[in-house]
């Protein structure tokens, strides 16, 4: 359609200002290559956009089969959260225990460390102050949980790292870290406390 018109606009030109055959080619052929390249240009976006539609559909069809999450629950089961004995205050290269660093590992219901998606909040206490014992409190997002995962010949597990030196300054005893994680699969919520011995 494009084509006619074009050869209609430049044959009126050429028959009002004497246009040679020559160049109503040129232009005509010029018009035909940039309608060629259009067309390509579609049927990729085409093939494109069809390639995403069966995507989506296998990903429909997946879902679909996952009724009340129990597919789900044959390969992801969250059971439970352990605080390993690594965590605890660290010293910087003074020697000045200034950074807490909390070591968690989500558990399945087979017993292993499972890389768990969720958030976790995380609260250092000092029990023995009779006021204001809440001495910090973090809360870490999934897109910022997932970087921490940290898997060695030794541990499998998140490390949490938390400055942490202007808030223990004026403690003495014993601390205490409790763990709140929040699974983003069932909605499950694991609480748990660890101790930190202080010399």
């Amino acid at each position: 359609m494009r084509i006619t018109i074009a050869i209609l606009i430049c044959a009126a030109l050429s028959f009002a200002a004497g246009c040679k055959p020559s160049n109503l080619r040129v232009a005509i052929a010029s018009e035909v290559v940039e309608l060629k390249q259009q067309n390509r240009q579609c049927e990729d976006k085409l093939k494109k956009s069809q390639a995403q539609v069966e995507q989506l559909k296998k990903q429909v069809a997946v879902l679909s089969e996952q009724k009340s999450g129990l597919k789900l629950k044959s390969i992801y089961n969250l059971q439970s959260l352990k605080i390993t004995r690594y965590t605890g205050l660290y010293e910087n290269e003074a020697g000045k225990k200034e950074r807490l660093i909390v070591y968690i590992q989500p558990i399945d219901d087979e017993g292993d460390v499972i890389k768990a998606a969720g958030s976790v909040d995380v609260q250092l206490w000092d029990l023995n102050k009779p006021e204001k014992p809440l001495l910090a409190q973090w809360h870490i997002e999934p897109t910022e949980l997932k970087k921490m995962w940290v898997a060695t010949l030794i541990t499998i597990n998140y490390r949490l790292p938390f400055d942490v030196g202007d808030k223990i300054a004026s403690t003495k005893g014993d601390l205490t870290v409790k763990v709140t994680f929040n699974d983003y699969i069932f909605g499950k919520v694991f609480t748990e406390q660890f101790t930190i011995k202080r010399d």
